[in-house]
């Protein structure tokens, strides 16, 4: 049974700010320590070759996977929306401001990831000559250094499907603390599932998946604290 929410006061958000933060300091040295680790190659080894991916045009990886992933994602954020007005599962334990604020925070999620995807100019590994393409490797930290490839493949787009969901967390925590733990294991298990799925394409690396996670995960407690601040201010005012 879904317990009220509890007062919405600037203390509560102090203390959520500090925990997300450490969170979110605690997730970007481990993802760094992955970056500068060479892990990323050595994994995508693991299912690609010097003439390609073998699964690449897969199927199921293909029309399951990746385009079926992607169209049930854009259902379910449309139900996400539609949850607003007519609340289901989990949602029913919230007001409906608190219910357009879980909405938000994904979009801020998805559009985070979608931005950066669109100025990135990090190739695929699939691109790479490693891999049978033509361009050479280079990190997705070098911002200043195209590749000569395609580009628009850092942060994995695809992962957000799921990891964008994340960022429902931290409204739904506030009333339904348990259904908020599983939604949030949920949408982090989703969202490694489809960017392995990828990665085994050859469309991303390890650490596309990884920085996606976090920033779903940091964009999405920023947006929600955005959010709180937004509606104490309103109730003030």
């Amino acid at each position: 049974m879904f317990v009220s929410s509890p007062p919405l006061t600037s203390a509560n958000s102090a203390a959520n700010w500090r925990l997300n933060a450490l969170i979110s300091l605690g997730l970007m040295l481990l993802f760094l320590v992955w970056d500068f680790s060479g892990g990323d190659m050595a994994m995508a080894r693991l299912w690609g070759e010097s003439t390609g991916f073998p699964l690449r045009e897969h199927g199921w990886m293909v029309k399951v996977m990746h385009q079926g992933a992607r169209a049930l994602g854009w259902l379910f954020l449309i139900a996400m929306l539609l949850g607003v007005w007519r609340p289901w599962g989990p949602l029913r334990s919230l007001a409906t401001a608190e219910r357009a604020g879980i909405f938000f925070c994904v979009l801020c999620a998805l559009l985070a990831v979608t931005l950066i995807k669109g100025f990135s100019q990090t190739s695929c590994p699939w691109d790479l000559q490693a891999f049978g393409g033509v361009v050479p490797y280079v990190s997705h930290w070098n911002m200043g250094q195209a590749d000569g490839g395609g580009g628009h493949c850092f942060p994995a787009g695809h992962a957000s499907t799921g990891f964008a969901f994340m960022a429902a967390f931290f409204g739904l925590k506030q009333s339904a603390s348990g259904a908020a733990l599983k939604w949030l294991g949920w949408a982090i298990l989703v969202g490694f599932v489809l960017g392995i799925s990828q990665q085994v394409r050859g469309a991303h690396f390890m650490s596309h998946t990884l920085w996606t996670s976090w920033l779903c995960w940091t964009v999405g407690w920023i947006s929600h604290l955005v959010f709180c601040k937004f509606r104490l201010n309103v109730r003030a005012y």
